[in-house]
This record gives structure tokens, sequence and C-alpha cells, in this order.
């Protein structure tokens, strides 16, 4: 099975022809619209999973946390306009028609390779000094609520993008591997800070990274630095 090319060519053409403007607009309305679908999802879980809370209460909504998360959505559209700039450069060559098992492949591979990196970057944030500047504010949120995944520092956020955009600089990944795995980063991120388990308990012995696996990282913050996977930890011993 592939993608018609012809087809999957002229939506890049489109995007190419973006003037800087357009493409200002353009990444605030689609990272506007991540940001919604993601607090849709949350709330749309808690309403309707049956599974019990993984703490008492969830942490409350707070205007300076409101404020951060849309500080995040204006980081990760700069991201995105970087990364335009890096394409029409020459930087990065994005791939065209893949059969669906290169997509699958590249996906994974993204999967696997931004866990490791984030791990690394997600331990250093850690490290006292980092901490204190740029991680402390996200840990404040020991218990979750639908905004967690945005209340980071600006800094962390351009970096989690930095490392992303290193990945396809190093390989011609395809738009829709890009795009698969940008989705799946925002559902697994989404679900990662619910306040109750999403994931059978039986999911831990397959590596992967659960609710409950991240909540122990905001109970715990010595352990499960991992992301989508619980690998690095249980390979670098911060697994809990």
């Amino acid at each position: 099975m592939n993608f018609n090319q012809t087809e999957f060519s002229g939506y890049l053409q489109v995007f190419w022809q973006f003037s800087w403007p357009q493409w200002v607009v353009f990444s605030l309305i689609i990272n506007a619209i991540l940001y919604l679908f993601s607090i849709g999802l949350y709330v749309f879980i808690e309403k309707t999973c049956r599974k019990s809370q993984l703490q008492e209460k969830n942490h409350p909504v707070t205007r300076s946390d409101f404020y951060l998360s849309l500080m995040t959505v204006v980081c990760n559209s700069f991201v995105m306009l970087l990364g335009a700039f890096l394409w029409k450069s020459g930087w990065i060559i994005l791939g065209q028609t893949q059969s669906v098992f290169r997509i699958v492949a590249e996906v994974a591979a993204l999967l696997l390779l931004m866990d490791l990196l984030m791990y690394l970057f997600h331990f250093a944030a850690h490290l006292p000094v980092v901490y204190k500047t740029l991680h402390g504010k996200h840990h404040e949120h020991v218990s979750t609520n639908f905004l967690s995944l945005f209340v980071l520092h600006p800094f962390e956020t351009i970096g989690f993008g930095l490392m992303m955009l290193a990945l396809l600089t190093a390989h011609d990944f395809s738009v829709v591997s890009i795009s698969v795995y940008l989705l799946l980063n925002l559902i697994w991120g989404t679900i990662g800070h619910l306040n109750r388990e999403f994931f059978p308990a039986s999911f831990d012995r397959f590596f992967v990274g659960t609710t409950r696996f991240h909540n122990q990282h905001h109970l715990d913050e010595s352990k499960n630095f991992g992301f989508y996977t619980s690998i690095w930890d249980r390979i670098f011993g911060t697994y809990k």
C-alpha cells in the first residue's frame, strides 16, 4: 500500500509557497487546535473512564498555569516555524511516497529515539540548578490537571522541539511519519498526565510508559524519566 505521490507533493507545494506571515498564522492555529484537542481529550477521559484516581484530587487550575500553557503553545509554534525554515533552507528533507511498513518503521524509530533523547533531557532538567530555574514549575503539579502537560518553562518546550528537529535533519522522514508521531506524542502526553490510570496493569511488563509510571515520577522525582517507555529507566537504574 502506498500513498498517492502526486497528491502528496501538491500539499507540500502549497506549504512551500507560504509567505512567512502565513506560516506564523498557520503554526499558531495548528498548535492552538492541538492544545484544545489535548484539553478535550483529557476532560473526555476523566468523564468517561471508570478507573480510580491515582491521587485524591486534581491539581487546581491557576491563572499563572493557564498563561504558561499559552506560552507553551507560542513556543511550539516557534519550533514549527524553525522547522519550516530548515525545510526551505534544505536542512530538512521530507520523504515522499512510502509504504505503510516504512511509515510504521519510521514512527517506531522516532518514538524510541525521542524517548532516549527526552530521557536524557529530562534527567538533566532534574540537576539542582536546572531544576530550580526551569523544571520546578512543572513539578508543582504533584497531582495533575488538564493543563499539566503544557506547564513548562519556554526553554524546556524549545529544547524538546530542537531534539525533534535534530532527528529530522539526520534522516528524511516522511510527512506522514512525522504527523503520526506528533499526534501520538500529544495523545501520550495527555494520557500520561491524567490523574487516573488509563492502561491495564499488565502493560508494565511490555515496558510501556503508562500513566501510573509518569505519576510515580511526579511523586518521586528521582525515578521514571522516560516518556513513551520505561526501557531507558530500566537500563540506567532509575525505574520505579
